[in-house]
């Protein structure tokens, strides 16, 4: 296992467990190569929900579903507020997959791949700080 999935699923375990609260807020972040779903893409989550272009959602490997994050682009500062509500990516070197809405509020569409730093928000973080396009 690689020291990344390695982290990822001990991150992935200390949220199912509830300790991202116990530690400090905001604390529990990586960094690593983002993408967005394809603006056609009509299918299904792995949680079950349709995919939803217009939510602020994320695919992440390891992390529970609805575990909320932080996404920042590293180059320009720009961050997002996005809910984990699938499995992915599966491209070698990629850490996280966003929704379209997720992707034009960072300002990544133009660029494609980016550089972000992942900040896991502790879980009891107000559920109206995260947007979900509705």
């Amino acid at each position: 296992m690689s020291r990344f999935a390695l982290r990822s699923f001990l991150i992935g375990a200390a949220c199912l467990a509830g300790l991202c609260a116990a530690h400090a807020q905001d604390s529990v972040t990586f960094s690593g190569k983002a993408a967005y779903y394809d603006p056609d893409y009509k299918g299904k989550t792995t949680s079950g929900e349709p995919y939803d272009g217009t939510k602020f959602t994320a695919a992440h490997k390891t992390l529970p579903f609805g575990t909320r994050l932080r996404v920042t682009d590293t180059r320009t500062g720009r961050s997002t507020l996005v809910v984990v509500n699938d499995r992915g990516p599966f491209t070698p070197g990629r850490i996280i997959d966003l929704s379209l809405a997720a992707a034009k509020e960072i300002g990544m569409i133009k660029r494609g791949i980016i550089a972000v730093t992942v900040t896991v928000l502790a879980p009891d973080k107000p559920a109206a700080a995260v947007k979900t396009g509705d």
